[in-house]
C-alpha cells in the first residue's frame, strides 16, 4: 500500500493544473495509449479552473467529489468515481483511489484537480458535497499520511462486494475512510462496514446479464464476482459501492450541509 504525493503544490494554478503524473492508473479503465486533443485538454483544464474556484467559493476545506468517468446510464446511474478533496491555500487536491490500467491492483492517490478530470472522462461533469464542519474536519485527518491508507486494500475489483473484505473499488475506500473517520477508533475494514450497515447505507444494485457477467470474469482482471454471495451472485444481482448511492447516503444520514453541481 502507498500513497502517491507526487504533486506541484507551490506552482501557478496554470501550471499545476498541468502538472500531471503519468497515465498508468485509472479508476476501473484500461490504458490504451492515446494521443492527447489539444480541444480536449483545454476543455479539461478549464473544468479544473472552474471546479476550484466554485470549490473556493464554497467556503469549505474538505469536499467529497464525484466525476462522470463512464457512461452508467444503462443501469441507471449517472457518477461513477469518488474522491476526497481538501483545500491547501487556494489551491485543491483530489485523494483517490485508483487502479493500475484495468490491472486488479489500486493504490491511493493524490493529484491536482487538473488530473482528476483529465482521466478520459465520459462527461466534464462534478457532484460535490460539501459535510459538516465538524465531518470535513475528520475527514482532514483521514485522508493525511498515514490515515489514507488504512482503509485500503490494494486487491481492486471494480464490481467489489460492499460487505465483502476480499476485494476494493474506489467508492468503496471513500466509504470505509468516512467511517474510519466519524469513528477513528474504528480499525478494519469490517468494523468499517459495520458502522455503515448501523448507519443504513444501501448499495446501489445492478442487474447483470449472464453473459455480461461471465465475459466480465473471464476478460478483465480488475472484475470479479466471487465475493458475493450465491444467492446474488447466480441471479445476475451485483451488489457494489455506486458514487450515486453514496450520495444519497450523505444527505440522509445529514452528514452533507450543502451539495451542488459543476459543469
Amino acid at each position: 500500500m502507498r500513497i502517491d504525493l507526487t504533486l506541484c503544490k507551490r506552482l501557478s494554478l496554470t501550471l499545476l493544473l498541468a502538472c500531471t503524473l503519468p497515465l498508468s492508473a485509472r479508476a476501473g479503465q484500461s490504458c490504451e495509449q492515446q494521443v492527447p486533443q489539444l480541444d480536449a485538454v483545454r476543455q479539461q483544464l478549464d473544468m479544473a479552473v472552474k471546479t476550484v474556484a466554485r470549490l473556493n467559493a464554497s467556503g469549505a476545506d474538505v469536499v467529497i467529489i464525484g466525476r462522470v468517468g463512464q457512461d452508467l446510464s444503462k443501469y441507471r446511474l449517472h457518477y461513477s468515481h469518488l474522491g476526497i478533496a481538501y483545500r491547501d491555500g487556494d489551491q485543491w487536491f483530489v485523494v483517490h483511489k485508483l487502479n493500475e490500467c484495468g490491472t486488479a491492483v489500486s493504490n491511493i492517490y493524490e493529484q491536482g484537480m487538473g488530473q482528476f478530470f483529465m482521466d478520459s472522462p465520459y462527461r466534464l461533469e462534478a457532484y460535490v458535497v460539501v459535510p459538516q464542519p465538524e465531518v470535513q474536519q475528520k475527514l482532514r485527518v483521514a485522508i493525511g499520511r498515514p490515515e489514507a491508507t488504512r482503509m485500503h486494500e490494494p486487491r481492486y475489483n471494480m464490481l467489489a462486494y460492499p460487505w465483502a473484505t476480499q476485494y476494493q473499488q474506489s467508492n468503496q475506500w471513500v466509504t470505509e475512510t468516512l467511517a474510519h473517520a466519524m469513528e477513528p477508533q474504528i480499525a478494519s475494514r469490517e468494523q468499517a462496514q459495520a458502522w455503515l450497515k448501523l448507519k443504513d447505507y444501501a448499495p446501489d444494485t445492478l442487474n447483470l446479464g449472464p453473459m455480461t457477467r461471465l465475459g466480465g470474469r473471464m476478460f478483465k482482471a480488475n472484475i470479479a464476482f466471487d465475493d458475493h454471495p450465491n444467492a446474488l451472485r447466480f441471479s445476475d444481482r451485483i451488489e457494489t459501492t455506486t458514487a450515486d448511492s453514496v450520495f444519497s447516503f450523505l444527505q440522509k444520514t445529514g452528514i452533507e450541509a450543502s451539495h451542488f453541481v459543476i459543469q
